[in-house]
């Protein structure tokens, strides 16, 4: 007798993810930050511009699809992946300069095109612009600064470590919800995790880039308290549109935008409380 040898499904996790495929994408694109952070800078620059560009494409076309907001999706994407090259190269100066730019253009396109619904394009226009590659590429304003590449590796492993010491503490004693309407399994409790988890990491970040410990301490609060808003805010736009993934360009994580839902919010957070902080002491 022949027995027929059946290839099994990829693996996923019990929130439905192909977990080998997720870890794939995780190490590929952790490797290639980390030789940009510290090696390669275009390297970084490059991948801050793949990721507003694909970001700011799933915000527009779900907002389009799902609400009909009529955003120019094609100079949209294409002033976004300008910014971060604007924020490295030129500065603030041209980083503000490009935001203002692309907002024009996307007013411009519509009003030479079709004008049904421009008011609610130009609003959802600003909005995506504001958002997705402006936030983002503040991430390259401070990687120019002093210990700019410890400051942006410091932001982005309390953000890691936000979702994880929230998401752990959460599944062992969450029982209180914190938006129930929005965001059903988050918790007091992992937002508790989340604070004692990204005040560790921020504290040792700091001491390890050579910035006073309460450094770590104060960017830590704020950012944990903005991650949770970013994330709680990609959910209800999520919900608004009635999608559970902004897509699913990476295997095993759904869209870009999943991704970086509560990073986006950190990275300008940080930004803001480091600049402060440069300027007072």
């Amino acid at each position: 007798m022949t027995v027929q040898s059946q290839e099994q499904p990829p693996q996923a996790s019990k929130a439905g993810r192909n977990l080998p495929a997720a870890i794939t994408v995780g190490l590929v694109l952790g490797a290639l930050l980390a030789v940009g952070l510290f090696f390669v800078p275009l390297i970084l620059v490059l991948l801050a511009a793949a990721a507003v560009s694909v970001g700011t494409w799933e915000v527009c076309h779900g907002l389009n699809q799902k609400r009909g907001m009529g955003i120019p999706v094609i100079p949209a994407v294409a002033t976004a992946f300008v910014m971060p090259f604007a924020a490295y190269y030129g500065g603030g100066s041209w980083l503000i300069f490009t935001v203002v730019a692309s907002i024009l253009v996307l007013i411009g396109w519509r009003i030479v095109g079709h004008r049904d619904g421009m008011i609610m394009s130009i609003m959802g226009s600003i909005f995506v612009m504001s958002w997705v590659p402006f936030m983002i590429s503040l991430a390259l304003l401070l990687y120019r600064e002093e210990s700019g590449p410890g400051k942006v590796l410091m932001i982005l492993l309390m953000a890691i470590g936000n979702d994880t010491w929230g998401y752990i503490a959460g599944v062992k004693w969450g029982k209180t919800p914190m938006a129930p309407k929005i965001s059903p399994k988050k918790t007091w409790e992992g937002f508790a995790g989340s604070m004692v988890g990204s005040i560790i990491v921020g504290i040792i970040c700091s001491l390890f880039i050579g910035d006073p410990w309460w450094y770590g301490l104060i960017v830590a609060i704020f950012l944990v308290v903005a991650s949770t808003a970013g994330d709680l805010g990609e959910s209800m736009v999520k919900r608004e549109i009635g999608i559970k993934d902004m897509s699913h360009i990476l295997p095993g994580h759904g869209g870009v935008m999943d991704r970086l839902d509560s990073i986006v919010f950190a990275i300008a957070i940080g930004y803001v409380i480091f600049s402060v902080l440069s300027a007072l002491f």
